[in-house]
């Protein structure tokens, strides 16, 4: 099967520790070509990595006809251009969580693609974790029965309010667009997506300015169960804390670590595999897995997961939850 030919758009600390090591490691890939506006920036990878088309302009980078696939790892602001650029040049999209700064945007990029039918994948790599996976597999089994409440976060040690994140302009928002955003699709995803009826959500800015550095976040499903999840970039942490736990009426589950508990004839069991992986692992290879499948829906092998329609429904529940910190009040989602 020929390699699927990649250029990635943005340079950052992403696409530098996670994509482009990915990418050269899988064997149905061929970087062809990187693109940052930080011209020496992109001299220098390109250099490092032997890719002899470096450019500085997304439009001349697209005018590469032998080219199959955009990712596009840029900061959010320029998402919605570059995504567009991409599909109208006849390219297939992997484009970095948030799909945008907002809803409006996200659809953009969502209705640009199906006019173009070309595939628009959204970075959620945390579908892809290998534990992340294992738990999908038992809660789509039944094994824990309905679960009918989730409480999940992903609280950091203190961050850069120099950072581009933190600049609303750039980011569209703060904490819950960065980690908030992955922890609510996780969430949703391991219950097959259902139906969110209302949000009600605090915001906080302790250590930033122009967007939240914390978020506390309360969702009903449609069908009254409860999602509940906290985000922060300013904890005084001596580590990150990063957490998913599920309850069902026949058992419980987690991640970080993975624990699968089920009542056996009176005694609680972990289901678990006892031989677990360190995070870090669990971080690289779900970057590797998420990069894999989308090659393999480039090459009509399978459909692509984590949609652009997904990302647009992501979007419209960000925007109830920001609503309901503004207004201090429960908001319902239409």
């Amino acid at each position: 099967m020929e390699k699927v030919k990649v250029g990635v758009v943005g340079l950052g600390w992403v696409a530098q520790v996670f994509h482009i090591p990915a990418l050269l490691k899988l064997k149905e890939a061929e970087l062809v070509a990187v693109c940052d506006k930080d011209r020496g920036k992109a001299r220098l990878l390109g250099e490092k990595l032997g890719v002899k088309r470096v450019y500085y302009d997304i439009r001349q980078m697209l005018q590469d006809e032998e080219m199959d696939a955009v990712i596009v790892a840029t900061p959010t602001d320029a998402h919605v251009d570059t995504s567009l650029a991409a599909i109208q040049a006849g390219k297939d999209v992997l484009v970095e969580k948030p799909i945008a700064r907002t809803w409006a945007e996200a659809g953009e990029i969502a209705r640009a693609g199906k006019e173009a039918k070309r595939k628009v994948m959204v970075g959620m790599n945390h579908r892809f974790r290998p534990d992340t996976m294992i738990l999908k597999s038992f809660i789509q089994a039944n094994e824990l029965g309905k679960v009918y409440f989730t409480r999940a976060g992903w609280l950091r040690k203190r961050v850069s309010d120099a950072s581009w994140p933190t600049q609303k302009e750039k980011s569209g928002g703060g904490v819950l667009l960065d980690l908030g955003i992955v922890i609510l699709d996780l969430a949703l995803w391991m219950q097959g997506y259902p139906e969110v009826k209302r949000v009600s959500a605090d915001v906080f800015k302790h250590r930033t300015k122009s967007v939240e550095d914390t978020a506390l976040v309360s969702i009903t499903l449609k069908d009254i169960s409860r999602v509940h999840f906290e985000v922060s970039w300013t904890m005084s942490l001596d580590e990150d804390v990063y957490f998913c736990h599920l309850f069902g009426p026949e058992g419980s589950a987690s991640l970080n670590p993975l624990r699968i508990h089920k009542d056996l004839n009176g005694t609680v069991a972990n289901l678990a595999p006892t031989k677990q992986e360190p995070p870090q692992t669990y971080l690289r290879r779900s970057y590797e897995n998420e990069l894999r499948h989308f090659l393999g829906a480039v090459q009509d092998r399978h459909p692509v997961v984590s949609t652009a329609d997904e990302a647009v429904q992501r979007m419209k529940i960000v925007e109830a939850i920001y609503k309901s910190a503004r207004q201090g009040k429960e908001i319902a989602i239409s």
